[in-house]
């Protein structure tokens, strides 16, 4: 089943009234600057392309991607404003939401909204310690849903560990330094939580995993079906005593390239902004774990033969033979060397990876690729710019632009959608899914050549 799907069903009732009649109605009350106190005219005001198509793309993406994504405080567990993904899906998310923020902060006087979103996870993370024994501190869950009173149980997992970047590219945008402020201690702590309980062979790469044992759950902290883990399992911890309540069927099995990868990233971003806000000592806490991780992926999760990144069996270290978009994550993250980079891009002008719409969550080449199998052959935009910017920061401009004009050549094509097929381009699962507005970042950080966008200084 589906990440979506099961959510769906896990959210039940709560998905109901204006968020499940698809119209986002607030009460009049409840509405949020960002749905309400902005008109189209003004919101378009603060961009400029020369290309009337991009102008009315990028006016779509604002209203169906973020602002209408923006929801009231619903208690006991989101006491302030949030944002859910789309399309049924009733809560707050690690990864949706942070390419929802990111562009968010494009909007003058949005500062308050985006520190209350990000206040949910640190108020979670308060009341999940209070319940929990100290090896499970700190962790931020996938998910918040509002009316879920089975917290403590579920979900009982995390999602791949963005926050930290998306706190400096909203950051870097408005200048908040009351949001950094009140963020860098909590999520220091949310980084030492996985590191602790994913990286478990302390080498610096990290797995996967669940405190309920469910073995897909696992797999939802990380891409839904992603190709290397089909032979996942949940095993206690191998560095501690296996006991049924301390040390149960939780972690699994596989290191993934995408997880650390992403760990490494916001760590560089948590990093940086250590070092905006004077605190010299979190800042030298963070390079540690930096280099550590560095080192390990290239050492350990490089594989030269087939010049791409591998996920790895936890106990043996030995690579998986199936790859999946994870395998590209590692230049996003800064980890390749400039060998390695120049390898992995020629890799991805190969034809087992060039689709008519890039990037494939798989490899053609892969007897399990589908065109339009979810995470497994298919395209979803924030991935597909996240391996554009890997390709775009070592210098690979060219192959770069080649994968977001396409991208947003579809989009006024065929729509703003959760994903794509990567051969016919036409659109999948959720239409104006919130991460999706990842198809303006592409141009916002300038990637594109076809299509400009820039926002007006």
């Amino acid at each position: 089943m589906r990440r979506r799907e099961f959510m769906k069903l896990a959210a039940g009732a709560a998905a109901s009234g204006a968020f499940g009649s698809g119209n986002f109605a607030f009460a009049k009350d409840d509405q949020s600057p960002a749905s309400v106190q902005i008109s189209p005219e003004k919101l378009m005001g603060l961009f400029e392309s020369d290309n009337p198509k991009v102008l009315k793309l990028t006016e779509k993406i604002f209203r169906d991607c973020i602002l209408n994504k923006v929801y009231p405080p619903k208690k006991p567990l989101l006491k302030h404003r949030w944002v859910a993904p789309g399309g049924g899906f009733y809560g707050l998310w690690i990864w949706d939401t942070m390419f929802v923020v990111d562009l968010l902060s494009t909007i003058p006087g949005q500062e308050k909204l985006i520190r209350e979103i990000f206040q949910n996870y640190w108020d979670f993370q308060q009341a999940w310690n209070v319940k929990m024994p100290k090896e499970r501190h700190d962790m931020i869950p996938c998910m918040i849903i509002p009316d879920n009173t089975n917290w403590k149980d579920f979900p009982a997992y995390s999602q791949i560990p963005i926050l930290g970047w998306g706190l400096e590219r909203v950051y870097k945008r408005n200048k908040d330094k009351k949001l950094i402020k009140m963020a860098l201690g909590n999520l220091e702590r949310f980084h030492e939580w996985y590191w602790r309980e994913r990286d478990v062979t302390d080498i610096g790469l990290i797995g996967v995993g669940a405190y309920s044992s469910d073995v897909q759950h696992g797999r939802y902290e990380t891409f839904d079906f992603d190709r290397s883990l089909d032979d996942l399992k949940l095993t206690p911890h191998p560095g501690r005593k296996a006991d049924p309540v301390k040390n149960g069927n939780w972690y699994g099995n596989v290191l993934v390239t995408g997880n650390t990868s992403y760990l490494l990233l916001a760590e560089k971003s948590l990093a940086r902004l250590a070092v905006e806000m004077g605190d010299k000592k979190m800042a030298a806490r963070r390079k540690v774990r930096i280099k550590k991780c560095a080192k390990a992926i290239q050492k350990y999760m490089w594989d030269e033969d087939r010049e791409i990144f591998s996920a790895l069996d936890r106990d043996s270290l030995k690579k998986y033979e199936g790859l999946s978009i994870g395998s590209l994550l590692p230049l996003y993250a800064g980890a390749a060397s400039k060998r390695m980079a120049k390898k992995l891009a020629d890799t991805l002008d190969g034809d087992a990876w060039m689709t008519p719409l890039l990037v494939p969550t798989m490899p053609k080449d892969d007897p399990k690729f589908q065109s339009s199998g979810y995470w497994r052959g298919d395209v979803w935009p924030p991935s597909s710019y996240q391996v554009a910017r890997g390709l775009y920061d070592y210098g690979y401009k060219d192959q770069a632009a080649e994968i977001c004009d396409r991208m947003v050549a579809n989009a006024i094509k065929n729509g703003v959608n959760e994903h794509y097929d990567s051969i016919t381009g036409k659109p999948i699962g959720v239409e104006g899914l919130g991460m999706s507005c990842t198809i303006l970042t592409m141009m916002f950080d300038g990637m594109t050549k076809k299509y400009k966008l820039k926002v007006k200084t």
